[in-house]
């Protein structure tokens, strides 16, 4: 059994929850596809302009503070997987971008981005190919880990297709 981190427990509650579903973004419709907007900003205030490790470090980290911040903040929230809790989302979506950066720096970089924000709420919201399985481990990392998938899941599709029409 994978557990939750331990330090989000010293945390305040609104700061917990607040993170969790990103101030109020989480109480709007369609939750998911707005987190998954703010993930895409994100890619560009923080991925986007750093290397290809530095980026897949700097999304392990964060990987790791959502599972702690999910996984707190579904007890907190006294509900399993909510769907007011959008970071899991917002720390996946970077994912979808890994080898894509010159892709989005050339012509059609808004088509790449649009096109692997499409392809990511489709399998976020399918979970097709066993991700919803992933859904069942306890706590935060069953929380992160589907959309995780549903973002290398992204990032293969998109890759394969760009590398063969470009």
């Amino acid at each position: 059994m994978i557990r939750n981190p331990r330090w989000p427990r010293y945390w305040p509650t609104h700061v917990v929850v607040g993170a969790a579903t990103f101030g109020n973004l989480g109480s709007l419709k369609a939750p998911g596809t707005w987190g998954s907007a703010a993930g895409v900003l994100l890619y560009f205030l923080l991925f986007y302009t750093t290397s290809e490790l530095f980026g897949a470090l700097l999304i392990l980290a964060s990987c790791y503070f959502a599972i702690g911040i999910c996984g707190e903040a579904e007890k907190r929230l006294k509900k399993i997987d909510p769907g007011e809790i959008i970071l899991d989302e917002i720390v996946a979506i970077p994912v979808c971008f890994l080898g894509l950066k010159p892709f989005i720096a050339g012509d059609y970089g808004v088509f790449v981005v649009v096109g692997a924000f499409l392809v990511f709420r489709f399998f976020d919201i399918l979970k097709p190919l066993g991700i919803k399985n992933l859904q069942r481990y306890y706590g935060g990392f069953g929380v992160v880990i589907d959309d995780v998938v549903a973002g290398l899941a992204t990032c293969a599709i998109m890759n394969a297709v760009l590398r063969l029409i470009f």
